[in-house]
């Protein structure tokens, strides 16, 4: 996958207390159509994540999980088996079991237990690092750090998330996305993952469901800011997003 061309992922979520209700799909069916619903709007990456990481939740046990994310998989996989899935997880043995029994592409770590590292350079697939700093001086020594570490276990494919929503308050936020364009120096592909976040809807005082138009707003920003992935739960938007900002670059849009 060429990362030179801003990608979208498509958010999965196997789980019934996602924060937002929209991306939840449980029974087969939900989950075969929601996996078809965002490679046909222009997704390249699926997202399936099976333990909810959103403020004051309780992680269901890695047992739970798992069963969670083999029961999903085993859908996509049947349903669209050249897509490219990633799974988002913090668990070491999670992260190898979908690897070995599925094939699964892209690991994307939201948690910070450093014996991932090693995992997931021994699977060998493509990493998306998170940082839960609260500042961008402090996310940029904290990619510099856990960067060299990955490099050093042997892990290659690496992208940089800066977490928000995740140990940040909400004028913390926006102050990141206002220095997004510093990750660069970095030289690695930037991951942003704001879609119907705390950070727009309390903002405004209405809640998730009424979030895509900042989600939209900020994605568009976050892409002319050097963003190489959107993960969002309204893909067909976020493909939009991209190709305007392409246009803005001279670049010939399909």
């Amino acid at each position: 996958m060429d990362l030179s061309e801003p990608q979208v992922m498509g958010i999965l979520n196997v789980t019934p207390d996602s924060f937002f209700a929209g991306s939840r799909s449980q029974t087969e069916e939900e989950i075969a159509v929601r996996c078809n619903q965002i490679v046909s709007e222009g997704a390249s990456i699926i997202d399936i994540g099976a333990c909810s990481t959103r403020p004051g939740s309780v992680p269901v046990s890695e047992a739970e999980e798992m069963e969670r994310l083999r029961m999903a998989l085993d859908i996509v996989r049947r349903e669209l088996p050249y897509s490219v899935i990633s799974v988002d997880t913090f668990r070491p043995d999670v992260a190898r079991m979908v690897v070995e029994e599925f094939g699964v592409d892209i690991i994307n770590d939201v948690g910070d237990d450093k014996s991932m590292f090693r995992m997931v350079a021994r699977l060998g697939v493509p990493y998306i690092l998170m940082s839960s700093k609260s500042t961008m001086r402090e996310i940029l020594l904290d990619f510099a750090s856990d960067v060299q570490q990955l490099r050093d276990h042997g892990a290659k494919d690496i992208i940089l998330d800066p977490g928000f929503g995740f140990g940040k308050s909400l004028e913390q936020n926006y102050e990141i996305m206002g220095e997004l364009e510093k990750l660069q120096v970095m030289d690695l592909p930037i991951l942003v993952g704001i879609s119907r976040k705390s950070m727009i809807y309390k903002k405004f005082g209405f809640t998730a469901n009424e979030a895509l138009n900042g989600t939209t707003a900020l994605n568009t920003i976050a892409l002319i800011k050097g963003a190489s992935i959107l993960r969002v739960h309204d893909v067909r938007e976020a493909v939009e997003c991209v190709k305007i900002v392409k246009s803005l670059n001279g670049q010939i849009v399909k």
